[in-house]
């Protein structure tokens, strides 16, 4: 019995720390200015128009300081920055398809970055799209988000 509830709260934990299938992440040893200037002009490159930039560390910075946060940045990010895009004839096939997912338009990625150690986090389209009918098209969307990502990051390595 105690053998079995040891297994137990195991393989709960284990879930707990798994990573999550609803979103990409990808870690390379680049820092965050270099690593969010490649991953932009290769999300440009393929066909993808950002359309918004924020520098989320600065703000969460600014809130905690006007508000007295003390349990502001305890994993001890050393920046978070983030980046809104789009992709004009992916949102039309994803639209045709199915127009409640429009949710996904626009796109964004969220940067890290922890010990001079850059992470790429990406909500993934073709899970968020399951059993609908824009499946197809949010697959094909996260596939060539991912594939930009990936080439962008590795440009130089």
């Amino acid at each position: 019995m105690k053998s079995t509830l040891i297994l137990l709260l195991a393989l709960v934990s284990f879930n707990a720390l798994a990573e999550s299938p609803a979103v990409y992440e990808k870690s390379f040893d680049q820092n965050l200015d270099t690593a969010y200037k490649r991953v932009y002009k290769a999300l440009e490159g393929n066909g993808f128009k950002v359309v918004y930039e924020v520098d989320i560390q600065e703000n969460l910075t600014k809130f905690a300081a006007k508000n007295a946060v003390k349990d502001f940045n305890l994993n001890q990010l050393e920046g978070i920055k983030s980046m809104v895009f789009c992709n004009a004839p992916l949102a039309v096939k994803i639209s045709n398809a199915d127009p409640a997912m429009l949710a996904l338009c626009p796109l964004h990625l969220t940067f890290t970055q922890k010990a001079g150690r850059v992470s790429v986090l990406f909500v993934r389209p073709g899970v968020i799209a399951k059993g609908s009918n824009a499946e197809a098209p949010a697959k094909e969307l996260e596939d060539k988000v991912i594939k930009a990502i990936e080439s962008g990051l590795s440009y130089g390595q």
